[in-house]
């Protein structure tokens, strides 16, 4: 028995576009349903496949809640499965990303919480509009390989993005 479509455990057709909230109410719906607390009294069979179906469903939300990571399920899942670790080759994304580091590395220097609160922004706008040009190469026959360069760039914010709230809690506190 194999593991189910993370959009089918949803009962959702795989595509870039989701309805978070909806996704999360239904998540949360499912999640009450296979909570292993449910089954504390059932055999320990019971009890393990419950786990394993809490486990897959969890897998299954985080996965097509975040952008980058539903993008390289997509991917995979049409048959365009994606290395984890492929260097980049892209030089005008590289040389921004540097930028963006290197900026990034200036407001910590400066303990510049203001700053980094509008980097946040700019990154956001970022993520959104790097987002809508997967999803609408997505949508488009023949596009494959351009989807995973845009999935690569999706992660690499997506990391940036992490970088930028850890820096954000050090400075708040």
């Amino acid at each position: 028995m194999g593991t189910p479509c993370h959009f089918a455990l949803f009962d959702l057709q795989p595509s870039f576009r989701l309805d978070l909230d909806k996704l999360a109410t239904r998540y949360r719906e499912l999640a009450r349903e296979v909570h292993p607390d449910r089954f504390a009294d059932a055999s320990e069979r019971e009890q393990r496949v419950a786990l394993e179906k809490s486990a897959a469903l969890n897998d299954a939300y985080q996965t097509l809640r975040s952008a980058p990571r539903r993008a390289r399920y997509l991917l995979a899942i049409s048959g365009h499965e994606v290395p984890q670790e492929v260097t980049v080759h892209d030089p005008d994304f590289l040389l921004q990303q540097m930028q963006w580091r290197e900026e990034l590395e200036e407001l910590q220097d400066e303990a510049d919480l203001d700053g980094v609160g509008v980097f946040k922004k700019r990154l956001k706008v970022a993520q959104d509009t790097l987002n809508e040009d997967f999803a609408a190469c997505w949508d488009a026959p023949g596009e494959r390989d351009k989807a995973e360069r845009l999935m690569r760039r999706m992660q690499f914010l997506d990391k940036l993005a992490q970088e930028v709230r850890q820096l954000e809690e050090r400075l708040d506190d």
